[in-house]
């Protein structure tokens, strides 16, 4: 496990001021921490764009290691000849791994303001053990009527980015998956006393990110 404030694993001491957003696909994660950059002039790390592009490398380094072949899975194993519940655990058990891949882009990090890093594989249980307050951290997830709200409107949301046989039983798979996977992240953050703020559609983006600037607070002053 990670030593909190370690010298030798945060040697700029960023991952113990870092601030972070977890939780649900969907919830407005990314748009609520660019909304905080802008406000409060600080850094936002967006784990979903160094994990699916930046970390490709590290991904074919440790399939070779495992012994698993070095290309991507072939699309149908992955989305269609499945089920939500293997997708999801097959999601859990590799974010640890892909969490040591985001520390490490943190560590490289200096600023005299906190990082903010937001993303769904920055796991509430992950991340505790380098908190010194359960404040620097929020776990944002959405209702199912938001999540369907944002399957309509956002295009990113509403389609497979990969050539798959059966398109709508792979994006079904899919929803399926980042819901019982936003679950998981809710329970492990009420057994660690982290807040789970719930997105409904009833606020706008600018009125959410004021709620997280509030539980903020005391890192934005």
């Amino acid at each position: 496990m990670t030593k909190k404030n370690s010298p030798v694993v945060d040697p700029f001491g960023t991952l113990g001021q870092a601030l972070w957003i977890c939780g649900g696909q969907w919830a407005g994660k990314s748009t609520v921490s660019r909304l905080l950059a802008r406000r409060h002039g600080i850094t936002v790390y967006h784990y979903d764009l160094h994990d699916a592009r930046a970390h490709q490398d590290r991904r074919v380094v440790h399939r070779v290691r495992n012994g698993e072949p070095a290309a991507d899975p072939d699309p149908d194993t992955v989305w269609v000849d499945t089920t939500p519940e293997r997708m999801a655990a097959d999601t859990l058990a590799g974010f640890p791994v892909r969490f040591e891949w985001a520390l490490d882009d943190l560590r490289a990090l200096v600023s005299g303001r906190p990082i903010l890093a937001e993303g769904w594989g920055l796991r509430p249980e992950l991340v505790a053990p380098l908190l010194d307050s359960t404040r620097r951290m929020i776990v944002m997830v959405p209702t199912g009527d938001f999540r369907e709200h944002q399957l309509r409107v956002l295009p990113r949301a509403a389609a497979i980015a990969h050539h798959v046989s059966d398109p709508e039983r792979a994006q079904r798979n899919r929803i399926a998956r980042d819901r019982l996977v936003a679950e998981d992240a809710v329970r492990a953050a009420k057994a660690l006393g982290i807040r789970v703020l719930e997105v409904d559609g009833s606020r706008d983006a600018e009125a959410v990110a004021d709620v997280v600037a509030e539980h903020f607070g005391p890192y934005l002053a």
